[in-house]
């Protein structure tokens, strides 16, 4: 007997504020989620950094979060496999 497992993905926009000096996710910028890192914007860090709190923030792999958009800007958008619309409610706040 064979099993499928549907995974749904979020796709979501982030609004990365890098040099916070902790990192937290949540609260809203415009429609975006406000993900704040402490990492500088210096040879993608911050993006990387903002990607792992997104998975953390959703209690999935890091591997789940793929950037879509937004490489070098401050604004991004994000795919989040297994992601949780009612918990990115709870992070808009």
């Amino acid at each position: 007997m064979t099993h499928t497992v549907r995974v749904t993905t979020l796709r979501l926009t982030i609004r990365v504020r890098p040099g916070a000096p902790r990192t937290v996710v949540g609260g809203a910028h415009a429609d975006a989620l406000v993900v704040r890192v402490s990492e500088r914007a210096v040879d993608g860090a911050a993006t990387a950094a903002a990607l792992r709190a997104v998975a953390k923030a959703f209690g999935v792999p890091r591997a789940a979060v793929r950037l879509v958009t937004g490489a070098t800007a401050r604004t991004k958008i994000v795919d989040v496999d297994g992601g949780d619309a009612e918990r990115l409610r709870e992070l808009l706040g």
